[in-house]
């Protein structure tokens, strides 16, 4: 597994001003919409639910929100870069600019958990992160994320 086959280059964006946690999982869900064919509202619900359980920030200005959904057949990823950080409650309590958002059919099992570790792994990398953050070009965004080299977890 690698992220090219969870994130698709209609599901990275780069966007400005989000008002609040509430906004971003809107924004979140619209894009599932447009790139994956996905029930906004859906999608919106799942993630709200999953937060509700505790924040998905996890500290370095990164949030990884995630959320498992009935009627989806594969695991989809989506990636914003915030051009102003946002209040995210996060373990650290610092601002986010970065969120990489994952959604998995509701039995996906141990597949989900892979996908998670595969993207925390990647957003853990400051190298890759400052690249992020030095970009605004969704493309140049896609090609960053598809192309970083993770260490893989010892088998």
């Amino acid at each position: 597994m690698d992220l090219s086959s969870l994130l698709t280059p209609a599901a990275v964006r780069v966007v400005g001003q989000m008002t609040s946690k509430k906004r971003l999982f809107q924004e979140l869900g619209e894009i599932a919409a447009q790139a994956y064919g996905l029930s906004a509202a859906t999608a919106i619900d799942g993630l709200q639910e999953r937060e509700s359980l505790g924040p998905t920030g996890v500290g370095n200005g990164i949030a990884l929100p995630h959320a498992r959904l009935v009627g989806l057949h594969k695991i989809t990823g989506i990636f914003l870069r915030l051009e102003k950080p946002l209040e995210y409650d996060s373990v650290d309590r610092q601002p986010v600019d970065l969120a990489f958002c994952l959604l998995a059919p509701k039995d996906s099992g141990v597949d989900h958990l892979k996908a998670l570790a595969l993207v925390s792994r990647t957003m853990r990398d400051a190298a890759v992160c400052a690249k992020l953050r030095a970009n605004t070009d969704p493309a140049k965004l896609y090609a960053i994320l598809t192309e970083a080299r993770t260490p893989q977890a010892a088998a």
